[in-house]
């Protein structure tokens, strides 16, 4: 065995050098050089030398990844954000086939998703909320397979939700509050076996939650459940309470009506429930008192009857970076 410790060392020496002089992918220079050429002072003065990934005595340009594919190195991960990026989406980002991560969110991007985003096939994470972004969005994020975040909240988006998200089957967060949406909530969204956390708060949606709940085992795994600030109507149905990793439902400030099902009580880990600002009428059933795990029913701006109390106090609740990266 001793007489093998030399030739183990001169291999791990051997792959050592080989990492240090591989070099990056021309395909990425290019893409990411035509990315810097495109943005504001405030990145560029970062980004020193023409390889992204370092080169001799100059680091790799901050907020880029990069890692070893055989001979060469490839850019893995960007991440340029708050920095008051200026501009439509950087289209060269589409050429980086290797991104896993792509992290350009609180800046000034302007303008449409291209549907090239469609190339970025081994993107796991995609975060581009609080920009200026509008249009509407390409079905091509579709073709997203290894997504498991999406972030475009806060931005101008328009149209319908595509249906095409239901297309990515290892999606589990999903973020598309704060935009202009209109039209329904797909169903076919249901259908999404790792979906843990959807929000299409504050847009212009229509529709009933029976509708978007029509998919027979539709949710599986969903624990927050964001609805609030849209135009959604109709009742709450008692098989909403198949979701039952349901933990947080947020319908305020909808125009929904009708009596609150004694069934939804029964979700078991159900800890926030807000009803708020709708035209809910009748009582609240006493399951919901005695629920071990609800900390917050509210209920202001309804028609319950007289004597129908909340439950803890009320409180916006928002996830903050780290959560989103769970």
């Amino acid at each position: 065995m001793a007489s093998l410790w030399p030739f183990t060392l001169i291999c791990i020496l051997a792959f050592s050098l080989s990492i240090a002089h591989s070099k990056t992918l021309k395909r990425d220079v290019k893409a990411l050089n035509e990315i810097k050429a495109s943005l504001g002072w405030r990145v560029v003065y970062a980004w020193i030398g023409d390889d992204p990934c370092g080169d001799g005595d100059l680091p790799p340009w901050s907020g880029v990844t990069c890692s070893t594919q055989g001979d060469y190195r490839v850019v893995t991960e960007l991440e340029v954000y708050a920095v008051s990026i200026v501009g439509p989406f950087p289209i060269a980002v589409t050429n980086l086939l290797d991104l896993t991560r792509l992290d350009l969110h609180n800046n000034k991007l302007t303008g449409p998703i291209p549907p090239q985003i469609g190339r970025l096939r081994r993107l796991r994470m995609l975060n581009l909320r609080w920009n200026k972004l509008q249009d509407v969005l390409p079905p091509e994020i579709g073709e997203l397979k290894r997504l498991t975040h999406l972030s475009l909240s806060f931005n101008n988006f328009k149209g319908e939700i595509p249906k095409e998200l239901a297309n990515l089957p290892e999606l589990r967060y999903l973020y598309l509050q704060e935009n202009r949406f209109t039209g329904r909530i797909p169903p076919e969204l249901g259908t999404l076996q790792n979906l843990r956390h959807l929000d299409v708060g504050n847009n212009h949606l229509v529709g009933t939650i029976r509708e978007l709940i029509r998919v027979e085992g539709c949710f599986p795994v969903l624990r927050n459940l964001y609805l609030n600030n849209n135009y959604l109507t109709g009742g709450i149905p008692a098989q909403l309470a198949n979701l039952t990793k349901l933990e947080i439902l947020y319908l305020s400030y909808n125009k929904m009506s009708g009596a609150i099902p004694t069934a939804l009580a029964h979700i078991p880990k159900l800890t926030y429930l807000y009803l708020d600002h709708n035209q809910f009428s009748g009582r609240i059933p006493d399951a919901f008192y005695k629920h071990p795990f609800l900390k917050e029913l509210y209920i202001e701006g309804n028609g319950f009857r007289p004597g129908v109390n909340p439950i803890g106090i009320h409180k916006v609740l928002e996830l903050t970076d780290t959560d989103f990266l769970v």
